[in-house]
């Protein structure tokens, strides 16, 4: 019987590039258990294999060897991963690879769109995150114009427009001021969702996790949170 708490489920995953011989994979046996319901934070150096991880999560890498279970299944090819898209809205650590249309509206209604929302649908769900998110007024702005911090917050409208079961943040507070970052601090408070965040921000995950873990030498490993983030804020 598949247990329906349980979101995403990797068992002995490994991964390294190709091509890289000059050291040990980027993952090594990796196990990793996320319940529905899970608030959980991910630290770790440059390099450690934070964004690999969830590339690997999401489809958009595979494992050289191990299993990775979404929503009870199995997923090894890129058919497997197309409802795990649907259903995990993916934060990419630079902002540019996830905004392409024109405009900000355009952008946030998109994925609305791609799953079947009419084009009435799609405008209130976009004229909605982007209140929610404090961009009103900036459906029209052209995208590749906004500053660092502006296009963070719309990359994040994307996700919530298409009302995700999961986020997965990379580095979420990344060019924010310490406003938006309360702002995003509030939505993930006031939400029912299961996250996963991965950032040097300490003090964001001390305030939006529940669990911590550290990823470190192609593993994760449970940190106990009194002593993770006093020496993790500005951790790099």
């Amino acid at each position: 019987m598949v247990n329906s708490d349980v979101v995403i489920r990797l068992e002995g995953v490994s991964f390294g590039y190709p091509g890289d011989q000059s050291r040990r994979p980027v993952l090594d046996d990796l196990h990793l258990q996320i319940n529905r319901g899970d608030r959980v934070g991910l630290i770790g150096s440059n390099g450690s294999g934070k964004t690999t991880l969830f590339h690997l999560i999401m489809g958009l890498l595979y494992p050289t060897q191990g299993e990775i279970e979404v929503f009870g299944e199995k997923r090894m090819q890129e058919k497997d991963f197309r409802e795990v898209r649907a259903k995990i809205g993916l934060l990419f650590q630079d902002s540019d690879d996830q905004l392409f249309c024109p405009t900000v509206a355009e952008d946030v209604a998109f994925g609305p769109l791609n799953l079947g929302k009419s084009q009435e649908e799609a405008t209130a769900i976009t004229q909605g995150v982007l209140k929610d998110l404090g961009l009103e007024g900036f459906g029209d702005r052209v995208t590749y114009k906004l500053s660092g911090g502006e296009k963070r917050l719309v990359a994040l409208a994307t996700i919530l427009a298409m009302q995700p079961e999961v986020l997965i943040l990379d580095e979420p507070s990344a060019g924010l001021d310490v406003e938006t970052v309360d702002l995003l601090v509030n939505i993930l408070e006031s939400s029912d969702l299961t996250y996963l965040i991965a950032s040097h921000n300490g003090d964001l995950l001390e305030r939006t996790s529940q669990i911590v873990y550290r990823l470190n030498g192609g593993k994760v490993i449970r940190e106990n949170r009194d002593l993770a983030f006093p020496s993790e804020i500005g951790y790099c």
